[in-house]
């Protein structure tokens, strides 16, 4: 769920998608990843994956974010990313895995300075971050999709589509969504910006604005039970002239290239197989958010 420049989620234009209400959970277990982690590794392609097997656990730095990686209301670690890897991690030797939550800003910061082993929160691979970290290959892609009245009056489809037709546009606080339409030419003052993708299929079917425009798997899942909206289908937002597509990844600390391409290998096992999509799947995910999208290329190289 996270921003394509740098770290800040609150930059207009720069995340995935706002901090949902799993944050508030995180006092459950805030207390969980307080001392640091060992030292950094000094073998070439490093230690950490000998380090973790022989303490049985990898801790993993999460965002508290819906579906992505959060806290549950059993106080139970969940989300795509920790279930995931509770998988890979086992077959590479590591039977336990710990929470460690912070802000999604911090990230990046506490992988580096040792606070945990690995970022799980279903992080966007994108050139800046790339600098600073290392990816596995995405686990999921993502498209953006509007939440529209029933039957789409206006025919929206795309940003250009909202901008075309002079449509009412919402989106999410922080939202890449922002960036993408004011991209598109619509006004970036007269994007009337929510909180979450709830208040935003709330607006639409009050009808104070024509669309609310958020990832397709959002979107998807909030119009489930409304009677008045619905989901378009999934585009690829025209950033820079071209389609764009996202990819939310596991990421580790530069020098851990060797636990990174273990990582990788049990994943493109799991995506060969068709287990991957059979863990992803209840939290949302469908065949159209598997990808064969590598870090290489999100990462520009």
């Amino acid at each position: 769920m996270a921003p394509p420049n740098g770290n800040d989620r609150t930059t207009p234009g720069t995340t995935r998608r706002s901090l949902l209400a799993g944050v508030a959970a995180l006092g459950v277990v805030g207390t969980a990843g307080c001392s640091r982690v060992a030292t950094a590794s000094s073998e070439d392609g490093g230690d950490l994956l000998d380090r973790m097997r022989a303490a049985g656990v990898v801790r993993l730095g999460i965002a508290g974010e819906i579906p992505f990686g959060y806290i549950d209301k059993d106080g139970k670690l969940t989300g795509e990313a920790p279930e995931l890897a509770r998988v890979v991690f086992k077959r590479l030797g590591v039977d336990r895995v710990q929470p460690v939550p912070t802000e999604f800003g911090s990230l990046i910061p506490g992988l580096n300075s040792q606070q945990f082993d690995v970022v799980a929160a279903g992080m966007y691979v994108n050139p800046e971050r790339c600098e600073q970290v290392i990816f596995s290959d995405p686990d999921y892609q993502m498209l953006d999709s509007f939440i529209v009245r029933k039957g789409n009056p206006l025919g929206l489809r795309g940003y250009q589509d909202v901008v075309a037709k002079k449509a009412r546009f919402a989106t999410g606080t922080g939202y890449a969504e922002i960036q993408y339409a004011v991209e598109a030419g619509y006004a970036e003052s007269d994007i009337l910006i929510v909180p979450d993708q709830v208040a935003g299929l709330n607006a639409v079917e009050a009808g104070r604005v024509d669309v609310f425009a958020g990832t397709a798997l959002t979107t998807r899942e909030v119009v489930k039970k409304s009677a008045k909206a619905e989901s378009t289908k999934p585009f690829k937002p025209i950033v820079g002239g071209k389609p764009k597509v996202d990819g939310g990844a596991f990421a580790f600390r530069p020098t851990e290239t060797r636990l990174r391409d273990a990582f990788n290998s049990e994943l493109r096992k799991l995506k060969k197989s068709g287990e991957l999509l059979r863990i992803l799947k209840p939290f949302g995910f469908t065949e159209a958010e598997m990808t064969d999208l590598t870090a290489k290329e999100l990462c520009g190289g």
